[in-house]
């Protein structure tokens, strides 16, 4: 079975450099939800070679801004990784999400990234 993301079309990335692509996502959370992963197919973030996390890092820094410029109601945002089934993973080729958040997106956003598990989001 082939990488969804290693035979990603060229005209769906927004940017790159040596290690990494940006593109959005398909099925996104927010409007312009973006994914940075490594070029190298590898499922686990945790196996990732420091100079692939450096470009992955550089690469949400560089999209973070731009979305700032382009998009003015972007307020925040949420950044994770999936690692593993369990965590929610479905595509296995390791993966950032990049989730711009807007002022009123939802009811009460504490808790954040917390909410991975909902009962555990509210403390």
């Amino acid at each position: 079975m082939s990488c969804l993301f290693c035979t990603l079309p060229q005209s769906k990335i927004i940017d790159s450099n040596a290690l990494a692509v940006a593109f959005y996502d398909a099925f996104p959370v927010t409007r312009y939800h973006t994914l940075v992963i490594p070029k190298r197919h590898v499922a686990d973030y945790f196996e990732l070679e420091e100079a692939e996390v450096g470009a992955i890092q550089e690469l949400l820094r560089q999209q973070k801004a731009r979305l700032m410029q382009m998009d003015d109601s972007i307020t925040g945002f949420n950044i994770g990784v999936n690692v593993g089934e369990d965590a929610g993973q479905s595509v296995f080729h390791a993966h950032v999400h990049l989730i711009p958040r807007r002022r009123g997106d939802m009811n009460d956003p504490k808790g954040g990234v917390r909410g991975v598990i909902p009962a555990k989001q509210k403390y």
